[in-house]
């Protein structure tokens, strides 16, 4: 199946906003401390170890999924009809775009309804948008969702309670950049090789 008709490509503010790799340097502004929601983390965060289902049956936890690993993370549910679709494009798209240039890369979405997003759905949520293998979908365990979206600052209030930003982990498995939402695939690109070149 073909990827939805959305221009993520298209040049926007949002290339300004969601933080370049750049700013990853430091080069351009003050990085966001670690209070706000979308910027630079500094310092760098460790996430909650939480034990997480991925989209083939097996369990892992957060930690050994991040380690060793440059990480942009999304968080989603296979049954969305709003910003979940858009999501997909958008890591699929950064996927494929990015391929195995960065050998330590990957992109994790994870569910925030675990009780329905068993493996199997998270299988087929991946084969809707032609997922690179580089790509992985992962639920948590239903107890320690909301601490986990506590650490990430990624919830609002509504029938759609996630934000669509994407969480960018460096190779020690922390928290370095909250993006804007629907950051465009060419930033999250260079974000990923600059973390990966930091490594």
């Amino acid at each position: 199946m073909g990827l939805p008709d959305f221009d993520l490509n298209r040049p926007t503010r949002r290339a300004i906003l969601c933080g370049t790799a750049a700013v990853l340097l430091g080069a351009v502004t003050k990085p966001a401390r670690a209070h706000n929601s979308a910027g630079v983390v500094d310092p760098p965060l460790r996430p909650p170890d939480v034990p997480l289902t991925l989209q083939d049956g097996s369990s892992t936890s957060l930690g050994a999924v991040l380690n060793g690993k440059v990480t942009a993370v999304q968080l989603m549910f296979t049954s969305c009809r709003a910003t979940c679709p858009i999501q997909g494009t958008l890591f699929a798209k950064g996927a494929k775009e990015l391929g195995d240039s960065v050998k330590t890369a990957q992109w994790l979405s994870v569910s925030i309804d675990p009780e329905r997003d068993n493996p199997a759905a998270l299988r087929r949520w991946l084969e809707r948008f032609g997922a690179h293998p580089r790509w992985r979908a992962c639920r948590p365990g239903a107890k320690e969702l909301e601490g986990l979206v506590g650490f990430l600052k990624s919830k609002k209030s509504g029938a759609d309670p996630h934000t669509a930003q994407v969480y960018f982990f460096n190779g020690n498995g922390e928290l370095v950049l909250r993006s804007v939402d629907f950051p465009p695939v060419p930033e999250m690109i260079r974000i990923m090789k600059s973390l990966a070149a930091r490594a």
